[in-house]
């Protein structure tokens, strides 16, 4: 009968977290960039970024900012947060932000 299980079937197996790809900086990060950091306004806005959600709760997320164009000349594919991890030298600034209490973090390389 259709409604029995005709081979033993494993249980379901948790999938792998789906992770955003590249976008233009969190307007969060990029204003920090430019505020503090004291970095060139018109370069911070073309920088690109890949995020991350943090474990510590659903308004915090880990980035990573990068340039795109650095990227395309280095011929490496940026799909997500996980695809910089073996090319450090690419990446610009890294750290986390939190969208409700509108904090950046800057992690020191």
């Amino acid at each position: 009968m259709f409604w029995k299980k005709t081979k033993g079937e494993e249980p379901s197996q948790p999938k792998a977290e789906h992770l955003p790809g590249p976008r233009s900086i969190e307007e969060l990060v990029g204003r920090q960039l430019v505020i503090d950091l004291k970095q060139n306004p018109d370069q911070v806005w073309k920088l690109r970024s890949v995020v991350r959600q943090r474990t510590e709760g659903k308004h915090r997320f880990d980035f990573r900012v990068f340039d795109g164009n650095q990227v395309a000349a280095s011929k490496i594919k940026v799909k997500d947060y996980t695809s910089l991890d073996n090319q450090p030298e690419l990446v610009l600034y890294e750290g986390w932000f939190d969208k409700v209490s509108m904090a950046v973090h800057f992690e020191k390389k």
